[in-house]
């Protein structure tokens, strides 16, 4: 067995005395320094990794059980799916804002918003105050905020008639609300137009006629059209022009209802310029109605595969990006789709709550 010492060499270290002279012992602190290498290398990955599951952006999306079995029981809440969804920041989103307010106007509307639960109610109208502060900075879509102003409104004055039935949620939580209303209307009456300063170059009256007419080519609602015609005498020619009904006739409908619609107005056989399309376009609108969701840049989809909810601008984590071969096994099963994403226009979305 070897001697070991501790002596005049260094204080502190052992040393071994072997057939080739003295050593230093420094088994245990190779052991130590490996150990501390070891935890710091092992702790580094695990906050890299924090720090990349962190920057990663899972964008808004929510799942939805569509119907209950034995071996699922699901319940979808509409104020967890509006959070999911991130609605409330989607109010500043151009091309989501007016898919966000068809459905607070229904929501609002008759006795909805007072039925739900009250963090929902507190939710909505955090959305509804959201929108007038939006509004108000932009000055954009004031007639929308007007009309949600109104139909608040009217439910305070409903709320305030009842004798007995009062909204869910406790009595302070009502009051709450009554005070966000308050402020909602407050806002929306202070709300001035300001015309650009003179140096702001060019203004829409001094843009050419060809510009002009392309602006309105893109307008795709005809009460924008006809509210235009009467802001302006140039917008009000340009509006008159056939060209215009024609393109919003043949971007609403397909050509088998423009058929029928000429069909019957016996317009079938006479040519393209002598056609009133204006007519036109109204008579397809009174048979078939406007696609809803025509109406809005952005509409929510659905994904047939993994039953969720998702903003298509965003996109979704959805199962065929987890898992490649599930949708060779989802056509293997018969059950293939060529639409595998549906539009979901804003009372479908409610249709899948219980409200």
């Amino acid at each position: 067995m070897p001697f070991i010492s501790k002596d005049w060499r260094s204080p502190g270290d052992s040393w071994v005395k072997t057939d080739e002279g003295w050593e230093k012992l420094k088994v245990l602190e190779c052991v130590k320094r490996k150990r501390c290498i070891s935890e710091c290398s092992s702790t580094s990955d695990t906050e890299n990794d924090t720090e990349n599951g962190d920057n990663e952006v899972v964008p808004p999306h929510c799942h939805i059980t569509l119907k209950c079995t034995r071996e699922i029981a699901g319940f979808n809440g509409l104020g967890e799916a509006v959070r999911r969804l991130d609605f409330r920041s989607s109010v500043r989103d151009g091309r989501r804002f007016n898919y966000v307010c068809a459905l607070l106007r229904l929501l609002v509307s008759g006795k909805g918003i007072t039925s739900l639960p009250g963090g929902a109610q507190r939710l909505l109208l955090q959305m509804l105050e959201e929108v007038a502060t939006y509004v108000s900075d932009s000055q954009q879509n004031i007639n929308v905020l007007r009309g949600l102003v109104q139909q608040l409104r009217a439910l305070l004055n409903q709320e305030n008639q009842k004798c007995w039935g009062k909204p869910l949620g406790s009595q302070s939580l009502w009051a709450e609300h009554v005070q966000t209303i308050q402020r909602i209307q407050d806002i929306a009456s202070q709300i001035e137009i300001k015309e650009p300063g003179p140096n702001i170059r060019p203004k829409l009256h001094d843009l050419p006629e060809e510009c002009v007419r392309e602006i309105i080519l893109r307008i795709t609602d005809y009460k924008d059209l006809e509210a235009s015609a009467s802001a302006w005498s140039l917008m009000a020619a340009l509006i008159s022009e056939q060209r215009v009904w024609r393109e919003l006739s043949h971007y609403h409908f397909t050509k088998q209802q423009i058929d029928v619609v000429l069909e019957k107005m016996c317009l079938q056989d006479t040519k393209e310029q002598h056609r009133n399309w204006q007519a036109i376009y109204h008579a397809l609108r009174k048979m078939y109605g406007v696609r809803e969701e025509l109406q809005y840049a952005e509409i929510l989809a659905f994904c047939r595969l993994c039953r969720c909810l998702f903003w298509p601008s965003a996109g979704h984590p959805c199962i065929v990006d987890q898992c490649p071969d599930f949708r060779q096994r989802v056509q293997e099963a018969g059950n293939s789709n060529s639409n595998e994403t549906q539009p979901v226009p804003p009372a479908k979305f409610l249709q899948y709550f219980s409200l």
